[in-house]
């Protein structure tokens, strides 16, 4: 970010402001993670600030600090509307356009507030006033603990902020696993750490809270795993039937997906997931080194992310949305194949 950027926003931050803070629809860890972080932080200093998310999110998210203030768009529009329209600063987290936050779309597009954006997916649309957008980053929470030590408030990074942070560090890089970690990305985990955050009990939280229905759709998930050895990919199907029979609740296919990427000699992994409420087939692209899932998903699918993680949908069946993405895979051969 631009040093007079930040010094911009860290005058507009120096007197009490009414501040809106937004992560995408169906917001994961990264997105809780961050904007309860950047919360927190913003709280300490005297502002007066909301966090609104679109939609619900995973109960392994719940426990986070901060977790009670959070109002749900789909259930509260009215109060949120008015929020949103009162603010002085809207702070946009873990996306770059407004369409990714569903039914808000609208009234964000229409607010005077004043937009700050902090995000590391590709190509943002140029809506915010000042944009601090890395794609090199880790994820968001690395990106807020960035922003708060370029404003000089390191020092104010507190348990509550550090657990926040750690959470969407830890989910977005898979454990620490997936490249985009770095040794800053682990440097700020330490100080993190240091700060208060209790890493044992956050991956516990996280990860080792299941549910008996959960690990069956898990199960149901591995028997409709599919493998296509030729073109290095594996593939998932979850149907609506499937999905109800095993009592799903959000989260509940949280990294399923890898499953099928952790597959010796496979390089794209997808899984579809049938939501009949949206009319539309969800779907999620994995893949190793440099083949981008972010490419392919702009392209045939609606969605988009980064180059090894990425989302979109099909308003197709689910049995023709597994037919259209088995027919653009030979367009891929020599990608796939040079991994």
């Amino acid at each position: 970010m631009k040093k007079q950027d930040i010094a911009s926003i860290k005058q507009l931050l120096s007197t009490k402001k009414k501040i809106v803070i937004v992560p995408h629809k169906n917001p994961d860890g990264d997105a809780i993670g961050s904007t309860l972080g950047l919360y927190h932080y913003l709280i300490k200093s005297g502002h007066k600030v909301n966090v609104l998310v679109p939609n619900d999110y995973p109960s392994f998210l719940k426990w986070i600090p901060g977790n009670e203030t959070i109002l749900k768009y789909d259930y509260q529009s009215g109060v949120c509307d008015a929020l949103i329209k009162d603010a002085d600063i809207i702070f946009t987290l873990d996306f770059n356009a407004f369409h990714r936050t569903g039914d808000m779309e609208s009234v964000l597009t229409e607010s005077n507030g004043l937009k700050i954006m902090i995000d590391h997916h590709q190509a943002p649309d140029d809506y915010a006033t000042y944009m601090y957008s890395d794609v090199s980053m880790s994820s968001t929470c690395e990106m807020v603990y960035h922003f708060i030590d370029m404003l000089g408030n390191a020092d104010a990074v507190d348990s509550n902020i550090a657990t926040c942070l750690y959470v969407g560090i830890m989910t977005d890089t898979g454990s620490f696993r997936f490249p985009s970690t770095t040794s800053t990305t682990h440097n700020i985990v330490a100080k993190l750490i240091e700060k208060g955050a209790n890493n044992s009990d956050i991956h516990n939280n996280v990860y080792d809270t299941n549910s008996y229905e959960r690990l069956q759709l898990l199960g149901c998930a591995l028997s409709n795993l599919k493998v296509i050895p030729e073109l290095r990919t594996a593939y998932i199907t979850l149907s609506q039937n499937e999905l109800q029979k095993y009592n799903y609740k959000k989260g509940d296919t949280e990294g399923v997906v890898n499953y099928g990427l952790s597959l010796d000699g496979i390089v794209l992994a997808a899984i579809f997931i049938e939501d009949r409420n949206e009319g539309i087939i969800k779907i999620s692209l994995r893949s190793k080194g440099s083949f981008s899932v972010n490419e392919m998903s702009r392209a045939h699918f609606g969605g988009g992310g980064h180059t090894n993680a990425a989302g979109g949908k099909s308003y197709l069946s689910l049995e023709k949305t597994v037919e259209k993405f088995i027919s653009i895979l030979p367009t891929y051969n020599k990608a796939l194949n040079n991994e």
